[in-house]
């Protein structure tokens, strides 16, 4: 009998007792490599020393103080690190306890910075179908995953939604990335001119798509030409790297592969790589400055913003992805990744797509390559794949509405950073089994 409220009560789960590198161990003593970080989390693996070692000394300086009468210094030094990071002028940091707060305080932001301009008409939000920013009830409503969303519709802010880049399903035969990518801006400049340029006031997506769609990275240019689109009418862009940042494509921000400033960006599970609950959203000067030299007060937070002892378990965590140079391994570990991924999975009938950047890959899963017509939604194939890895002791992170919310099944690979060429190697065989014994 549990007194928890889990996710899912008709399921019994194992305790977990230990983690140790890229293995979580359970209460039974079964061993289980952690190929999926939780949810594209544990970047860092499990019982780092040098991350323990930063909460230790935290907590015997100070653990918490409530941001509306102090900084710490561990705060100051941890927006520091991410503002000489983080690309063009995003300088300012505003740091939550997680991805949907990062997501909901860009809303606002974005929000309010119209307000502080006068353009208080700038209402509206657009994002992608097939995306996904979060479970709080702003971050949902923009969110483009209908699975999610449908139970709360009548709680929802209205939002806007105009199609993913998603190039194995929608790049047309006879089209390059280049006409793919236009295409998609026009699309959404066309939304923006329907809902009324003065009304739009951000346009939110994901870098790489994460958890919906399984690892989709955006083709050539697309990013570019909707920079672009956005400055044209005045929309600020919102990207969101809560699960493709901080390292996990090989960049520690994913968008400076594809040449791209966002107006603001969210970043969270990799900060603090699972050692404590943190996010941030991060913004530019031209919006800091209109706050600060306007009301001079962002009318919004949390009781835990800036917590110190989150704030020292991230410092720990990207320093030590610095002082290691992890993601020069990230870029090399990911390589192989999917270069060991194709050459398994070279000719089996059900992997459609192998895609992705650095340790972030995913996996689609179809009924025939040739047509790349989904499974049945009804065998629930995804369910099935982290069951049976999970008796195989591995742990991955499949989902199923992977085109449209109820039609596609991916499994979606995140490793730790930490990984070996014989960890990787391992994880293909063991997923390889896997797959085996499912399909």
């Amino acid at each position: 009998m549990t007194h928890v409220f889990h996710r899912n009560p008709k399921v019994s789960l194992k305790t977990a007792v230990g983690g140790k590198g890229i293995r979580l161990f359970d209460s039974d003593g079964k061993s289980y490599i952690d190929a999926c970080g939780g949810a594209a989390v544990s970047c860092l693996g499990h019982g780092h020393p040098a991350v323990i070692e930063a909460i230790k000394q935290q907590l015997d300086t100070i653990a918490y103080a409530h941001t509306s009468f102090f900084t710490t210094q561990v705060a100051e030094d941890l927006a520091d690190f991410l503002q000489n990071k983080a690309p063009g002028n995003l300088n300012h940091v505003y740091f939550v306890s997680g991805g949907s707060e990062a997501v909901e305080a860009a809303l606002k932001l974005a929000r309010q910075y119209f307000v502080e301009i006068d353009q208080t008409e700038r209402r509206h939000f657009i994002a992608r179908r097939q995306s996904y920013h979060g479970n709080t009830l702003g971050a949902l409503a923009i969110g483009g995953n209908a699975w999610r969303r449908q139970p709360f519709l009548p709680l929802l802010i209205e939002a806007h939604h105009v199609s993913p880049c998603y190039a194995y399903r929608d790049q047309l035969p006879n089209e390059s990335e280049e006409q793919y990518a236009s295409r998609l801006a026009h699309e959404l400049e066309d939304k923006i001119l329907e809902l009324g340029p003065s009304t739009v006031a951000a346009f939110v997506a994901e870098t790489v798509v994460g958890a919906t769609a399984g690892a989709v990275p955006p083709v050539k240019t697309y990013l570019q030409k909707i920079r672009a689109v956005c400055d044209k009418y005045g929309v600020l862009l919102i990207l969101d790297e809560v699960m493709s940042g901080m390292g996990r494509t090989g960049h520690l921000f994913a968008c400076e592969e594809d040449g791209v400033v966002p107006d603001i960006i969210t970043i969270a599970k990799g900060l603090g790589a699972g050692y404590q609950p943190i996010g941030a959203t991060l913004c530019s000067d031209k919006i800091y400055d209109v706050i600060v030299n306007g009301s001079g007060f962002f009318q919004h937070g949390h009781t835990y913003i800036g917590h110190a002892t989150a704030c020292a378990a991230s410092l720990a965590v990207q320093k030590t992805i610095q002082d290691q140079n992890l993601l020069a391994n990230v870029l090399q570990r990911g390589e192989q990744l999917r270069g060991e991924l194709h050459q398994t999975f070279a000719n089996h009938p059900h992997i459609g797509d192998i895609r992705g950047r650095g340790l972030f890959v995913g996996i689609e899963l179809v009924q025939d390559r040739e047509s790349k017509k989904p499974l049945d939604p009804a065998l629930k194939t995804h369910a099935r794949i982290k069951a049976q890895a999970k008796e195989n002791g591995l742990l991955v992170y499949p989902m199923g509405g992977t085109i449209d919310g109820r039609l596609g099944d991916h499994i979606l690979l995140a490793p730790p950073f930490i990984c070996t060429e014989a960890d990787i190697s391992d994880i293909v065989s063991r997923l390889n089994d896997t797959v085996s014994q499912v399909l």
